[in-house]
């Protein structure tokens, strides 16, 4: 994540920067997203089974300067302008990068992600959130919610384009906790998701 950011920061990125991330769940998606806040930037998700009318809606109307992307996902992504960045094919330049953690000049102010309404009752509209937000909002389920420990694991099963995958990710990581990744499009398949919960131990698993 650190090499990520480093590269990310060579490519412009700094605080208030837009990062389109459009990858499937995976280790991946995690080194992805904790790139783009360790340079400063916002990750804006794009779901890969999105419709490509919904992906080039949000790439034109934020006008991301980079999107992270997997090779196989490419042909999913509309034309853009935007710099692509391979998370598996580039990694080799991307591992060239140094390793310690970037001064990203971020404050509580600054954003951390922008994700996209549904649209169902017309436009879909951009969601600003800024780091003080999750923050607090991770502080308040460690200390009121659960005290998560080093053994206890969370399920994250929620697709990026919905704001609960921030703290499913965010959350076990502040505590020192074990995030375990569903499979992609696994969150539609309930066996599935029963076996996983089951055979990981999770601690902590959201359902609407």
């Amino acid at each position: 994540a650190n090499q990520l950011a480093h590269h990310l920061r060579e490519l412009g990125v700094s605080p208030e920067t837009l990062v389109g991330i459009c990858v499937e769940r995976s280790a991946t998606m995690v080194v992805g997203i904790l790139g783009v806040l360790k340079a400063g930037g916002a990750y804006v998700p794009l779901d890969p089974d999105y419709p490509p009318a919904r992906l080039a809606f949000v790439l034109e109307d934020t006008q991301v300067p980079v999107v992270l992307t997997q090779q196989r996902l490419l042909d999913r992504l509309p034309p853009t302008e935007a710099t692509i960045v391979c998370l598996d094919g580039d990694w080799p330049t991307i591992a060239r990068r140094p390793g310690h953690t970037p001064d990203s000049g971020v404050t509580p102010d600054n954003l951390i992600y922008v994700i996209y309404t549904s649209g169902s009752t017309g436009q879909p509209k951009g969601v600003c959130v800024v780091h003080r937000g999750i923050c607090n909002r991770v502080a308040w389920m460690q200390t009121a919610l659960l005290q998560l420990r080093t053994g206890d694991a969370v399920l994250q099963k929620t697709p990026l384009i919905w704001d609960t995958s921030a703290w499913e990710v965010l959350w076990p990581l502040v505590a020192g906790a074990r995030i375990v990744l569903a499979r992609h499009s696994g969150h539609l398949e309930p066996n599935y998701l029963v076996q996983l919960i089951e055979q990981e131990r999770i601690a902590v698993a959201d359902f609407v």
